[in-house]
């Protein structure tokens, strides 16, 4: 595709319908970590019991990218996109009567980690409809769907006053109607290139890429920061600055919302600037703010403005980088480098809440948390400008001659 091209319109269909798609099933994916709270009190759990409850989806909904991210390669977006939305209604009815139970909770957290595998369905899809010139910006309003987390903050607490259940009843709803949708509108790329090697053997290509595990580590600290505090966020504004759920959602969903604004700024200023270069100086102002996050100010108006100014240095990040996957990876792979790379993301979600949670148990005190979050922001924006920078088209440093193919 020539750089200079214009993107068609059923590029900016396409692109509408994934972001919608992306949202909906990101709110599904995050239908307990606003609910943590009530579970806590109704089943008697710890705080690790709890965190552990509001990361299942997340490490599952992670590793799934891998297989799905391969399978879009394989199938296409049209087929995935309305099929992993079908079947994500299933775990959003199921947390109705899983409600009492502890095991059983856990058990369709699992399941529902389903719904954020869709993220790596939609960036090959949008990386094959939109040429080098126009990509990062649009990687980046897709990645806007995220919003999804910040939807399911600030609404799913507020239906849940007025009817318990009535949440998943609503979820369910939307996601069997975007899935009719997507199955007649959603369009693949015609001339997209399809792989014919089995998924295994497309997976260990994608995972020889050095460059596939460098953009890993970058994504896990990005938007592992984003999901960890997106299932986070509400517990630590309760327990440490002791809002009430209401408050403590909405203001998580204010966080959310922030990480999607500047998610697509990302993206833009990655077409005009070297994505690695963006990647760096927006980890830097993260590491700044989570040291400022660590000494406890009060919540109005140091607390405040250092996590929404983390969250904007996470959304910058989380956009950069994706538009870094699209300049580096081979088209036939990006699907398989994507669900790779978007996994390492989820995963850097799983941890922390974990972390936080043990160290709050055994510490009282959620500062040595910020701190970790402060040293690893800091050693990817060292990493990013004195690595990445150099990484052309095939994941190989400038001036050095590319790799032979192989089969």
């Amino acid at each position: 595709m020539d750089t200079a091209e214009k993107p068609s319109p059923t590029a900016y269909v396409d692109l509408v319908l994934a972001t919608v798609g992306f949202a909906l099933t990101f709110w599904a994916w995050n239908l307990i970590a606003p609910l943590s709270g009530v579970y806590k009190d109704r089943l008697g759990l710890s705080s690790f019991e709890q965190s552990l409850l509001v990361a299942v989806p997340v490490l599952v909904g992670s590793l799934g990218r891998i297989p799905v991210g391969a399978l879009t390669d394989r199938y296409g977006a049209r087929l995935m996109f309305p099929l992993v939305s079908a079947l994500t209604i299933v775990p959003v009815l199921l947390l109705i009567p899983a409600k009492h139970s502890y095991g059983a909770m856990l058990a369709v957290g699992f399941l529902l980690g389903l719904g954020g595998t869709t993220f790596a369905i939609g960036v090959p899809l949008v990386n094959s409809w939109f040429p080098p010139a126009h990509r990062g910006f649009a990687i980046g309003v897709f990645g806007m769907g995220m919003g999804g987390v910040a939807l399911s903050g600030y609404l799913t607490p507020r239906m849940a006053k007025h009817s318990e259940n009535l949440p998943f009843y609503v979820v369910a709803i939307a996601l069997a109607v975007y899935a009719v949708i997507a199955a007649v509108l959603l369009r693949d790329r015609p001339d997209r290139p399809v792989p014919t090697a089995s998924l295994a053997h497309r997976l260990a290509l994608a995972g020889r890429l050095r460059v596939t595990w460098e953009l890993s580590a970058l994504y896990a600290i990005g938007f592992g920061g984003i999901v960890a505090f997106g299932v986070y966020l509400p517990t630590y504004l309760k327990t440490w600055y002791g809002l009430s759920p209401t408050d403590a959602g909405t203001k998580a969903a204010g966080f959310a919302l922030l990480t999607v604004i500047f998610r697509p700024i990302g993206g833009w200023l990655s077409d005009r600037v070297h994505p690695a270069v963006v990647t760096s100086v927006a980890l830097g102002f993260v590491a700044f703010w989570a040291i400022v996050q660590a000494f406890d100010p009060p919540l109005a108006p140091g607390g405040t403005l250092a996590l929404l100014c983390m969250a904007a240095g996470l959304g910058t990040a989380s956009g950069s980088v994706f538009a870094l996957v699209a300049q580096v990876t081979p088209q036939p792979q990006v699907g398989s480098v994507t669900g790779i790379v978007g996994a390492a993301g989820g995963l850097g979600g799983f941890v922390p809440p974990l972390v936080m949670g043990a160290v709050y148990s055994a510490k009282g005190s959620y500062s040595i948390g910020f701190m970790l979050l402060s040293d690893l922001a800091l050693a990817g924006c060292v990493y990013a400008y004195g690595r990445m920078r150099n990484i052309r088209a095939g994941g190989e440093p400038a001036g050095r001659p590319p790799a032979p193919a192989k089969a």
